[in-house]
């Protein structure tokens, strides 16, 4: 893993939405730091929302504020890390109400964790979740945290990938509807995507073959044009091209998604690119609701995500479970660490 001065790079956790779970899931993460052997990280925020939000859960966390990252990995084992960002909180947070007055400070902890990572200073960055509306009303015009980071780090072209333990899913379309997904599949997304997908699971998680299924859009994948010819127009000349583009990875398809999810199915393979976003998203969800990771593939910064939202309905009653947090955390450190290896 990346070092600096003989330590080990932390990683750098961002506030996220403050009235949401972040907040009370980011503390459990560090209170589970010894028995899920975590590596060191800090917040970048405001320390004061993770005081308040120990003392009012009842949380036995010390917190203990940082004037550069290195700090944090000599007080990660005896208290949360937090390094002020630039902005802080203008009203006090709320648990599950929204304030646009705190987007300033949400943005700002964003920032300063990315440049962090990019000046080597800190391993990686994990977003806490952001509330799109909230962060839109306050003038953000980027669609989300994935596009938002892509700009700040060289403008690369992301690729969102979701995991589970025994599963890694890329959807090629994300946010659209049905019908807009469909109509948006071509030959150079799929191959855009697929060929990302195949260069980062040999770079960041060490996988020297990579193996991909590519699901199929229609029932039976297709019937041979029977039930629809995207299998034969795009799909099956997008997987020749990835082929060509991706010589190391075995590229297979297009598969019946129906039959790709089992357990048996899944020993064949080590990512699904899936052309819409339930076809992703429903199998990984079923599998383990609880501890899906949401990584960000093709830049040049390492970030993860828990693959959750602000939960706004539970903030604040200590029910939020820290597990997407913590296999994000895992997650981020496992990719620093290949990509350290690698140079």
């Amino acid at each position: 893993m990346m070092r600096d001065n003989d330590l080990v790079l932390p990683l750098a956790l961002t506030m996220g939405e403050p009235s949401g779970i972040g907040p009370e899931i980011t503390l459990k993460a560090w209170i589970e730091r010894g028995s899920r052997s975590l590596p060191p990280f800090f917040v970048v925020g405001d320390a004061s929302l993770y005081r308040e939000t120990a003392l009012c859960l009842g949380i036995d966390v010390p917190v203990r504020e940082i004037d550069v990252p290195k700090e944090a990995v000599t007080v990660f084992p005896d208290a949360l890390p937090v390094l002020p960002s630039p902005i802080l909180l203008a009203e006090k947070p709320v648990s599950g109400l929204l304030s646009a007055a705190n987007a300033a400070a949400v943005l700002s902890s964003i920032d300063l964790a990315c440049d962090f990572v990019l000046q080597d200073k800190a391993a990686g960055i994990v977003t806490n979740p952001i509330h799109k509306r909230a962060l839109y009303e306050a003038g953000l015009t980027m669609p989300g945290h994935t596009e938002y980071l892509a700009e700040r780090s060289g403008g690369a072209t992301p690729v969102m990938m979701l995991s589970c333990p025994g599963l890694r899913v890329v959807p090629v379309t994300v946010h659209l509807s049905l019908r807009a997904a469909v109509a948006a599949l071509s030959v150079q997304k799929i191959v855009g995507q697929g060929v990302i997908l195949a260069r980062s699971l040999a770079r960041d998680f060490g996988i020297a073959r990579p193996r991909i299924a590519v699901a199929a859009l229609n029932p039976h994948a297709g019937e041979e044009g029977h039930l629809g010819r995207e299998e034969i127009e795009i799909i099956a000349p997008a997987i020749k091209a990835m082929q060509a583009q991706a010589p190391n990875a075995e590229i297979r398809g297009p598969a019946p998604a129906d039959t790709l999810f089992h357990a048996a199915a899944r020993k064949h393979y080590d990512a699904v690119l899936c052309m819409y976003h339930d076809q992703a998203l429903i199998p990984l969800k079923t599998i383990d609701f609880e501890h899906g990771v949401n990584t960000t593939l093709g830049l040049p910064i390492v970030r993860t995500s828990p693959d959750h939202g602000t939960a706004l309905d539970i903030a604040g009653s200590g029910r939020a479970h820290p597990g997407s947090l913590i296999e994000a955390i895992r997650m981020a450190d496992g990719i620093a660490r290949c990509r350290a290896a690698a140079t």
